[in-house]
């Protein structure tokens, strides 16, 4: 089909080749925008077919509008490494029913993984994502983190990508970590200033919507601790936000 696989990695040897594979069972081509990764990653893809990029990580939306320019055709499918079409959005595609849509914007669900648990609950789900899109008319954003792709018309599909997002606690929040500095450098830039109720403001409602509206409390210990994430990232991205307007004034 002519559509081309966009993917954006760093360090993801565990996935590429999972990723790849299930690619080229729709894709006609894979172009790989790899940010120096220092494992095997370049390697593995290379040999599953795709070709390789090198370019060091410029930012969430910004690696992947660089890789653009390398893709032969106007649809692309781009996911991150860590990411698998589940068989309802391979079948969605193979059907080559986009075609005969107004939409040149796609959304999927995700399905959040650690480890082997599916995180689907605490509001992990649906958590939407654009990933399928018509260059032409969308693009992805220019943010640096949580980029979205906008485009002249949106769709939003019940079918789903596999996200294996983290192998342990120790890795989700060390990402967290690394993505709430991220965020809150780019809300920074964007001119947002915020007062000093903003950090335990919004991590409080944070959890409650989490734990109680998206019911977290249904299941058990994990509902209470993934909607305590959710809200320590909030929390953390607007406290990292404060540090930065007053280390600036």
């Amino acid at each position: 089909m002519e559509i081309s696989g966009l993917v954006i990695a760093y360090n993801e040897e565990k996935n590429i080749g999972k990723c790849i594979d299930a690619l080229f069972r729709i894709c006609d081509e894979v172009i790989v925008i790899d940010s120096l990764s220092a494992d095997n990653t370049v390697k593995i893809a290379e040999e599953k077919g795709a070709r390789v990029i090198s370019q060091a990580f410029l930012g969430d939306g910004p690696q992947r509008i660089h890789g653009l320019q390398y893709c032969k055709n106007d649809w692309i499918l781009n996911l991150d490494a860590d990411e698998i079409l589940a068989e309802d959005a391979e079948n969605f595609i193979l059907s080559g029913k986009y075609k005969n849509e107004s939409f040149d914007v796609f959304t999927f669900r995700l399905y959040n993984y650690l480890g082997r648990k599916k995180i689907d609950f605490a509001g992990w789900y649906p958590d939407k994502t654009a990933r399928f899109f018509n260059k032409k008319t969308a693009s992805p954003s220019k943010d640096r983190v949580h980029q979205k792709v906008s485009g002249n018309h949106k769709a939003h599909l019940k079918v789903h990508i596999h996200h294996y997002a983290w192998d342990s606690f120790e890795q989700f929040i060390s990402k967290k970590n690394l993505y709430s500095t991220w965020h809150a450098q780019q809300l920074y830039d964007q001119g947002k200033r915020v007062s000093g109720f903003k950090p335990v403001l919004n991590g409080t409602v944070s959890f409650v919507r989490c734990y109680f509206f998206k019911k977290g409390f249904l299941n058990g210990l994990d509902g209470f601790t993934f909607s305590m994430m959710q809200a320590s990232f909030s929390y953390m991205k607007y406290a990292k936000l404060i540090k930065l307007q007053k280390n600036n004034n």
